[in-house]
């Protein structure tokens, strides 16, 4: 079995993802991606990126421990979703595919996946209002079909939201925009 590194280059087994080592414990191994994101998976389910860490066959764990310790950090500017349009509107990018809210999603069956995905549309909905924030785009991909008109059915259940299809060029056809329509005072 591979022992990994705080710091090591990492790719996921089953996904097209790869990342920096962040924290180790009992739980499993937490990453960073290159977006960002911090997903915890379990040993097994990662593999040394051998192109990002040649270094490890030559150097001993000392001397590459002493090596992260005396790099400064450098902060990558954290993506919390909201983006600015070339009008200065604010937007609210929600990606609902499960392998982007969970990271042991294999092991769930469909109702439960939808349910999630469902629950994480409507908590970013009331986030979006209560923020004020005027565009919300969710991410759904194509499929079946089955989570666009789930999502279309929650959205109904709100008031003053205009609903259409997301710019196809950036988002292609599984994309869904809502729009908060402002009240006059």
């Amino acid at each position: 079995m591979t022992k990994f590194n705080i710091g090591d280059r990492v790719m996921v087994l089953d996904d097209n993802l790869n990342g920096t080592i962040k924290n180790i414990s009992l739980q499993g191994i937490t990453i960073e991606t290159e977006d960002g994101f911090e997903i915890t998976y379990e040993a097994d389910e990662l593999v040394l990126d051998q192109q990002q860490n040649p270094i490890h066959s030559f150097l001993s764990k000392a001397q590459i421990q002493k090596a992260h310790l005396e790099k400064e950090p450098q902060e990558k500017p954290k993506w919390d979703g909201l983006l600015k349009t070339k009008k200065n509107e604010v937007v609210l990018e929600v990606d609902l595919h499960i392998e982007k809210l969970i990271p042991h999603w294999k092991r769930l069956d469909n109702y439960e996946i939808l349910n999630i995905q469902l629950d994480t549309a409507q908590r970013q909905l009331d986030f979006a209002l209560s923020k004020r924030i005027p565009k919300v785009v969710f991410i759904h991909g194509v499929g079946e079909g089955v989570l666009k008109s789930e999502l279309h059915y929650l959205f109904k259940r709100y008031e003053g939201l205009q609903i259409q299809e997301a710019d196809y060029q950036k988002y292609g056809q599984g994309a869904t925009e809502i729009y908060f329509i402002q009240k006059k005072l």
